[in-house]
């Protein structure tokens, strides 16, 4: 495992003043490197900052391991939450003192009490989960080999991905590849993504371009931001059909197309 991604969203980060705090943050972590979160102070830094009086100066600690990351509560009163984005409703309650709990999920969101009706959450990234060839491939344990893209077709991001691809797979002959807005609008006829926004999606664009493909699409602070978007959702895109990662089949996965009406004269 090389690392874990820890972002957390702009406005995602409590509330100061009654207003929403901080920007967007995102962290990179490897293998014994660890982040701190909570309030923090001059005296208890930390590399997530929350804005909450119900979250302690040092709230917990993730760390990272070989082959997964741990989760540390400090709080002697409030348990966390771990939530799977991409299963069913599963979870995993971390309790007050609770130290270096492992995590299974792939994608997960931390949740933290407050004393608002709305909750402080961050999310974890584990891209390196790695699945072995298909049975009957044979040999020993040392000769086997593991897949080069490790992707979970039931994840959110494997369907955007199929989404970006369709048209070429539906030999459409596209000019460009689909934008941001226009994955949305095709995903909105899946219940379960009908809720699906913009910033979501551009979220599992950066995780497929910098972690589950690593497609090495730019990302230099010259190239204007619209640039940098484009080119990684056609890398992403071109790599993916280029090694077949998203085929026909796949279209399955997407809700049914709605046809435009018929213009009239």
């Amino acid at each position: 495992m090389s690392g874990v991604v820890v972002h957390l969203p702009q406005g995602s980060g409590g509330a100061a003043d009654g207003e929403p705090y901080g920007g967007a943050v995102t962290l990179r972590l490897g293998p014994g490197e660890r982040a701190r979160f909570g309030r923090g102070s001059s005296t208890r830094p930390v590399e997530l900052r929350l804005a909450d009086a119900a979250i302690s100066r040092l709230a917990g600690e993730i760390r990272v391991t070989d082959d997964h990351w741990q989760l540390s509560n400090h709080s002697t009163t409030h348990s966390y939450l771990v939530e799977n984005p991409e299963g069913a409703g599963e979870y995993l309650r971390v309790p007050p003192r609770r130290a270096g709990a492992p995590i299974p999920f792939e994608f997960s969101r931390v949740v933290l009490p407050t004393r608002r009706d709305t909750t402080v959450s961050f999310q974890v990234f584990a891209p390196d989960h790695v699945y072995l060839d298909p049975p009957g491939t044979g040999g020993p344990w040392e000769s086997r080999t593991v897949t080069a893209y490790s992707l979970d077709e039931t994840a959110t991001y494997f369907l955007v991905l199929v989404a970006l691809c369709e048209p070429w797979l539906r030999d459409q002959s596209p000019v460009a590849v689909p934008t941001t807005p226009q994955v949305v609008e095709r995903l909105r006829g899946h219940t379960a993504y009908a809720r699906l926004t913009p910033r979501a999606v551009s979220s599992h664009i950066d995780y497929l371009a910098e972690e589950k493909l690593r497609t090495g699409a730019p990302r230099s602070a010259e190239t204007a931001r619209g640039d940098r978007r484009n080119g990684k959702r056609e890398a992403v895109v071109g790599l993916a059909l280029r090694f077949g990662i998203v085929r026909e089949e796949h279209l399955a996965l997407l809700p049914p197309r709605t046809e435009p009406a018929a213009r009239g004269r």
